[in-house]
This record gives C-alpha cells, structure tokens and sequence, in this order.
C-alpha cells in the first residue's frame, strides 16, 4: 500500500520499442484465468488492444533493459534509482499471470519465451500476456527472475540481491491484489511462503501483517521513489519507523 507508487511518474519523453509484437499473443489462454477475477485488467491481466506487446525475453537483454530504464526516467543521474524504480513496475506486472494461475487452479506459463508485456508508448509497463499452460510455477519463475535480474543490475550498476527483495515484494503484493479480488486473501496470501521456497534463494521469504482486520505486504524491499524528484515513501516502506508505518497501515485498512 502506498502514497505514491512507481506508476506515478510520468517520463519527459518516448522511445521505440524494438520490435513489438502486433497480436494479442496468448489471450486465449489466459482469458478464461481473467474472466475469473474481479478488475483483472486493473490488475495487470489484460492487454489493452491499442499497447503493443513486447517478447518478455526482450527484459534478459542487458542493451534493451538498459535503454528501456533511460528511456522511462529521462533526465535522472542516478541510474541505481531508475532501475530499481523501473524493476518495481516491470516485475508486479511479470509475475502476475502465473500468480493469477495458482489463485485459479488455472496453471498459466511464467517462463520468458511464453509471457509478452505490454508497454505504453511512455514506457509503463501495464499488463502481461502468458501464451501457454504452466507446469512448474517455481521452477519457471525461479528461471525468468534469474535471467532478467541480472540485466536490470546491469542497467542500474547496482548489486541484485536488492531487486531479488523487489521481485519478492511484488509476489506477495500481487497474490495480496488477487485475494482481495477474488474475496480470498487468506487463501491466496498462503501461496506466498511455499512458492518462495521452491524459488529458493536468493528470493526473500515473502511476508505480511495484519493490522485493523486488513492484510498488508510486509515489504523486503524499498523501491526508492522517495530518491525521485517529488518523491515520498510509501506507506509501507521499511525505510519508516515501525511505529509510523503501523499507524498509517491503520488508516489505510479502513479502505479494506
């Protein structure tokens, strides 16, 4: 739960793509997965017919990764910033078709040659298509982190293990975000702790806490929004102190 997201910031300019692809690659597959969620394209689920999808094995590539990144936060010097900001929205919207599988029982592919993302002509990533059946969500996950986390460090000139608590954090958010929709948080949110193990490291265990009757993702990660220009920290951020940050969770569970 935040204040502010990494969604918020609009970039100064646009940049081409590459090479997108024209179709709604997959969208029969995952269609039936999305028919059963409330908001799914609120939640990253469907494709809008005008953003054109990008190969998600486009993410693994260290030039692509690392123009996408300038090219999303012209005019900031710190690249460590911009990447990880940029990680933060990438890999909510990455993981969620094969969180959206297990929620369902509807196992739908994680792996980077079966996903497309699309992106908006100013870089936001705002949906992610799965193109075929799932048949180990770990192992498939475990694999498209491992190719893609080192491509984003390299753009950012950072260490990993911090987008590693990222990618965490957007497991547990997004299994958060699809319990609430499908009325099921503590079925959904207990898929979290099992699908990080078989992951394994160097994947944190991901976490949550309860307050005023409401769930809330305890965060590995800060996603260093507060380091942009017009910045804040998010209402979860770990960066808070415990007691500041338990009180505004308070407030916030009144909307849940």
């Amino acid at each position: 739960m935040a204040r502010t997201t990494p969604y918020g910031f609009r970039p100064v300019r646009v940049f081409l793509w590459g090479a997108p692809q024209t179709g709604r690659v997959g969208d029969g597959v995952q269609a039936p997965v999305a028919a059963r969620i409330r908001g799914a394209a609120g939640l990253g689920l469907v494709a809008p017919p005008s953003v054109p999808l990008v190969p998600a094995t486009q993410l693994a590539d260290p030039a692509w990764t690392a123009q996408a990144v300038a090219a999303r936060f012209v005019g900031t010097a710190d690249r460590r910033v911009s990447a990880a900001v940029w990680w933060y929205s990438v890999s909510a919207v990455l993981v969620t078709p094969v969180l959206a599988g297990l929620a369902t029982g509807v196992p739908l592919s994680a792996r980077l040659a079966d996903t497309s993302v699309a992106f908006r002509p100013d870089g936001l990533p705002v949906a992610a298509v799965s193109s075929a059946p799932g048949s180990d969500a770990a192992a498939e996950l475990r694999s498209s982190l491992a190719a893609v986390v080192p491509a984003v460090a390299d753009a950012g000139r950072m260490g990993q293990r911090p987008l590693w608590a990222i990618a965490t954090d957007s497991i547990a958010n997004q299994l958060l975000a699809l319990g609430r929709a499908l009325g099921e948080v503590p079925r959904v949110t207990a898929l979290a702790g099992p699908l990080a193990d078989a992951i394994g490291a160097p994947l944190p265990a991901p976490r949550y806490v309860d307050v005023a009757g409401a769930r809330f993702t305890r965060r590995a990660s800060c996603c260093l929004m507060i380091e942009l220009p017009g910045g804040a920290l998010c209402t979860s951020c770990p960066r808070r102190p415990p007691a500041e940050r338990a009180a505004l969770l308070e407030q916030a569970a009144r909307w849940f």
